[in-house]
């Protein structure tokens, strides 16, 4: 496997659906047969032992895939339930046949009141992808009624209210334990508040021709665990440390002096072949009592710190380096050179004052809060749409952007964003940041291109968060992913 996949937006997506209505005859009630046995085919192989099914279908074809698992499942012995909202009587042709041919088999509907039937397991048929905003009131109650269930819920496509291309929850949405898409992956699912509803994430692809998917470009690109081989190949067996790439890293004013000191071990464990240092003179000794292997000087004015510039092949500046005075003079210093930079923490609240200042080329790591501040509006504006804050900064700057989260986004100009489908809540703590900014710099130093650089650094840091986690989520410090970085680099 590549690592690799691709995700559809809605307008792609609905562009494959007719591709693939065509390729199957023209018939898009065959291609809701197909997503509805596929749905009950997933549920035998996840609950084989539900036996009280309660499937809530809208009035799409969401609902007709819906209306197809109910039949299945009621010829196979299971009490079934459908249940939807009085003004969701099945609108399209194929959710009207597929809803004819569930009452025909003996069947019932019932109208939703204010309780669900009893039951073993939930399906939501309630909406698919073409849902972007608040559900209306009568749908926030049945979505609130189903959220109250303590029953697994499998969701269609897409959980109920949930934003398919942006991932945003504007109001009521169903929190499903996992989600079954069909033909093609969604970006939404993949970063931001999505990620709190969707569950488990699977696809069946319902055996659509590959010729439906020619010519439709993916939005964005989902990045696992098998990506990092690509990137991260063997070394040659006479190497030097030369060719590893020397690092330096810039930060750590008065009290601040950790942020830069898991920034340098981490470029270290991800590879670089030389690793240098700039901080306050009160933090030598310290970083060197924990890693030896780093060279590091005391630098109190840019005159300490302007020959090791001419030695860095990369810089990462801004773990530590506060916004007063030195940081200042230390920042405006460093960008002065041709080197690569990775941008972060005080690096780039420092960019966000100086806005002509020219980081072309370099990569930015902002978490939403720095990056609504380098985009000038609210860290809520942000998250409602990840995606396109990530390209926005990626065009305002002309740089590569790793918007850091929940379903951390890479972006840059002329490139299909990434997301990284790995990582866990555990790794929402001070200091993680600084570990990805030195496993970037690492790898933009062994030699990866810059957006190769980001992608990888930003899956391998996610990478090992969640080997991390495995001990417990809670509690999980940044240092905890150092040692175990040295072993995921090496696939």
């Amino acid at each position: 496997m590549s690592g690799s996949f691709p995700l559809y937006d809605t307008l792609a997506a609905r562009g494959l659906d007719e591709r693939a209505t065509a390729l199957v005859g023209g018939d898009a009630f065959e291609l809701m047969q197909r997503a509805g046995q596929a749905a009950w085919r997933h549920l035998l192989e996840s609950w084989p032992h539900a036996q009280r099914i309660v499937v809530i279908c809208g009035p799409g074809n969401n609902g007709g895939d819906g209306y197809v698992l109910a039949r299945a499942a009621l010829r196979s012995g299971r009490r079934v339930s459908v249940v939807h909202l009085r003004e969701h009587v099945p609108r399209t042709p194929s959710a009207q046949r597929a809803c004819t041919e569930y009452v025909s088999a003996g069947g019932h509907v019932d109208l939703f009141e204010d309780t669900l039937p009893a039951a073993d397991l939930l399906v939501d048929a309630l909406f698919g992808i073409g849902l972007s905003r608040a559900p209306d009131a009568a749908t926030a109650r049945l979505i609130g009624a189903l959220n109250q269930q303590t029953v697994p819920v499998l969701a269609l496509d897409v959980p109920s209210g949930v934003d398919a291309d942006r991932g945003q929850v504007p109001g009521a949405a169903v929190l499903a334990t996992r989600t079954l898409q069909f033909i093609a992956e969604h970006p939404g699912l993949r970063t931001g508040a999505a990620l709190e509803y969707t569950g488990a994430c699977m696809l069946d692809d319902l055996d659509v021709p590959l010729e439906a998917f020619e010519f439709i470009a993916p939005s964005a690109h989902g990045l696992r665990h098998e990506a990092l081989a690509r990137w991260l190949l063997p070394r040659r067996r006479n190497t030097h440390k030369g060719e590893s790439g020397r690092v330096l890293c810039i930060g750590g004013d008065h009290g601040s002096g950790g942020a830069i000191a898991l920034c340098a071990e981490a470029a270290l464990r991800a590879g670089c072949g030389l690793l240098r240092v700039a901080t306050r003179s009160d933090h030598v000794a310290p970083i060197l009592a924990r890693r030896p292997e780093a060279m590091v000087r005391a630098v109190e004015s840019g005159a300490d710190l302007e020959p090791w510039l001419t030695q860095s092949d990369v810089i990462a500046v801004g773990p530590g380096l506060g916004q007063g005075e030195w940081g200042r003079a230390l920042f405006a210093l460093a960008l002065r050179g041709r080197h690569r930079f990775v941008i972060d923490a005080d690096g780039l609240n420092l960019l966000a004052e100086s806005s002509a200042v020219d980081v072309s080329g370099a990569i930015l790591t902002p978490h939403p809060g720095e990056a609504a501040r380098l985009l000038g509006v609210d860290t809520q504006d942000v998250q409602q749409d990840r995606y396109t804050a990530a390209q926005a900064l990626a065009k305002q700057f002309d740089a590569v952007v790793v918007l850091k989260g929940a379903g951390t986004i890479i972006a840059a100009p002329g490139q299909t964003p990434s997301v990284i489908d790995a990582g866990n809540p555990g790794m929402a703590v001070g200091g993680m940041g600084d570990v990805l900014t030195g496993v970037i710099a690492s790898l933009l130093a062994q030699g990866l291109p810059a957006y190769e650089a980001a992608c990888a650094g930003a899956l391998l840091h996610a990478l090992a968060g969640d080997a991390a986690a495995r001990e417990g989520e809670r509690g999980l410090l940044p240092s905890d992913l150092l040692p175990l970085l040295r072993r995921l680099a090496n696939p």
